[in-house]
């Protein structure tokens, strides 16, 4: 049963690597991921663009300084300078994913996503307020039931559920949430669109709005 649990994992850590390298693609296309024409994408990269690529410099230089300094030994030359340009690619590749991954709104799904570690499906039936509301990561544990998905430490809007809808973490773990609280660039227009949207739908609350 371990040896089942380590496979699992391995192959989820695995996936998870391979579909962030994938959407390098995507992010010299210009193209997002499973986002159709009558879908409405909402990015939430920028705050964590320029720490991103803050860090992606800082280990190019670390990369050229190591190379000089481990020249005259071509093996630990190669063997760091493979280490060293992966480190890069997945320093940059968590700014691909979140750029060519963004939040999604169908007609009938909020779609929630943080890179390729999340991708939560809330049925708009279930979505009972809507808040714009600031919030910075202060360490403190969050509820079981309440999801936040922070971006840069910080999320602009809460969303309250009437049913708890799953969420799978990476490693296949599985929790029901009732409360999300999560970050967009674009956050007035997403909560406006999304009131919007769950008031034009059957069985939309009559109070829209703050609880």
């Amino acid at each position: 049963m371990r040896l089942g649990f380590v496979q699992g994992t391995l192959r989820r850590l695995a996936a998870h690597e391979l579909r962030m390298f994938t959407s390098f693609g995507l992010w010299i296309a210009r193209r997002r991921h499973q986002v159709r024409s009558a879908d409405r994408p909402f990015g939430y990269a920028s705050p964590q663009a320029a720490t991103v690529y803050g860090l992606a410099f800082v280990c190019v230089v670390e990369t050229v300084g190591v190379s000089f300094m481990v020249r005259d030994w071509p093996a630990v030359h190669a063997v760091l300078l493979v280490l060293d340009l992966y480190t890069v690619l997945l320093v940059l590749g968590t700014q691909a994913v979140a750029v060519t991954r963004p939040h999604v709104l169908t007609p009938d799904t909020l779609r929630l996503r943080r890179g390729v570690q999340v991708d939560l499906a809330i049925p708009l039936a279930h979505i009972t307020s809507v808040r714009e509301e600031l919030r910075f990561g202060d360490g403190k544990a969050t509820p079981e039931e309440v999801l936040d998905l922070a971006v840069g430490s910080q999320t602009s809007l809460t969303v309250e559920l009437a049913a708890p809808v799953t969420h799978v973490q990476l490693l296949g773990k599985r929790r029901q949430v009732t409360t999300v609280r999560f970050h967009a660039d674009r956050a007035g227009e997403l909560a406006k669109a999304l009131r919007a949207a769950v008031a034009a739908g059957p069985g939309s609350p009559e109070d829209w709005g703050h609880p």
